[in-house]
């Protein structure tokens, strides 16, 4: 490593393995500033992310209504003007400048992806070498892992319409996620690669990165040797097991060749050049089905829009009625009753 602390920050989309990856750099030696997210049930060996900085993200992506991992092509520039002030920035570094001191530091977090340019900064500002890891994953698996269990006994509608939006999500994710860590020391790992054989595909990464691992990754046994087992992989599926349109399966699918070539050279200018056109392609296809959607997208928002006016006519009615009923005169009672009846 170099006399500058360092920061691995762990990107990728939710469920391609960063949580397995940044437990096994903790394994290694690296920090995970705390407190850490609990163990749920959707991750029960951990997800080793702060929680700072996962209320961080999450609340600018609140403020401006943005998913996880949010299709729309010009997302990226709604949140690019919401740092423009620099608050968020001074933010994120005055907590890194804290965390400082404990370097070699691993942050994982799949929100990063829409905040890179922000990390870069506050990591400059702190004094931190910022590096750049990220876990990819067969899209496929990624949006089946979860969600194709539930969809298969649903209608073929809900199916397309719901695996055509993750993946137009994972889309997206993947290729800002590329994009935005260009010009910087970064390394990228296959899920499959890293539960299959640790040690090699984590010495590639130390190499690319490099951290200094190599004695503890030669190290055995290790403890994440029990950490990591293939019994992680429970979703093995193709695109065949996907309902989405053929347009976006092909980009995705381009997208999954070029990140692969990126594994062995994470700078690979072909590979770029290719992400590049897909993203130009992405933007392009959205563009269309937006517009083909037009009426049925202006429908719902009419017929939202009126469902809320009636309920707020409703809603007057009743508070107008019980104010009605507040202003009349209550009924005499007691003593005053008794004498007004004789």
């Amino acid at each position: 490593m170099t006399d500058t602390p360092v920061l691995v920050l762990v990107t990728g989309s939710g469920r391609s393995g960063t949580s397995s990856l940044a437990g096994s750099l903790k394994r290694l030696g690296l920090h995970v500033p705390q407190p850490e997210v609990p163990p749920g049930a959707t991750n029960e060996r951990g997800f080793y992310e702060p929680e700072w900085v996962i209320r961080f993200h999450k609340a600018r992506l609140k403020e401006l209504g943005l998913h996880n991992i949010d299709s729309r092509p010009w997302a990226v520039d709604m949140v690019a003007e919401l740092t423009a002030d620099g608050s968020t920035r001074a933010e994120l570094e005055a907590w890194l400048v804290g965390q400082r001191d404990l370097a070699p530091l691993v942050v994982k977090d799949p929100h990063a992806l829409w905040f890179a340019d922000v990390w870069r900064e506050a990591a400059a500002g702190a004094g931190l070498d910022l590096r750049l890891l990220t876990a990819i994953r067969h899209p496929a698996e990624v949006i089946g892992s979860r969600d194709l269990a539930y969809l298969q006994h649903q209608s073929e509608q809900l199916r397309l319409v719901k695996e055509t939006s993750n993946l137009a999500g994972w889309l997206h994710a993947a290729l800002l996620t590329e994009r935005a860590g260009r010009g910087h020391r970064r390394a990228f790992i296959r899920y499959d690669d890293l539960i299959g054989d640790w040690r090699s595909a984590l010495d590639a990464v130390d190499r690319q990165l490099a951290l200094g691992l190599g004695e503890q990754i030669a190290r055995r046994p290790h403890e994440i040797d029990d950490f990591l087992d293939s019994d992680l992989r429970r979703a093995v599926l193709t695109w065949d097991d996907l309902r989405a349109p053929a347009p976006l399966l092909r980009l995705a699918e381009r997208a999954w060749e070029a990140l692969q070539a990126l594994v062995a050279d994470p700078h690979l200018s072909e590979a770029q050049a290719t992400l590049d056109t897909t993203y130009d392609d992405y933007a392009r296809l959205y563009g269309e089905a937006v517009a083909i959607a037009y009426d049925h997208t202006h429908g719902e928002v009419e017929t939202a829009t009126r469902r809320k006016q009636g309920q707020i006519h409703k809603l007057r009615h009743e508070l107008k009625a019980a104010r009605s009923h507040q202003d009349r005169p209550a009924p005499p009672t007691g003593l005053l009753a008794r004498l007004r009846r004789r």
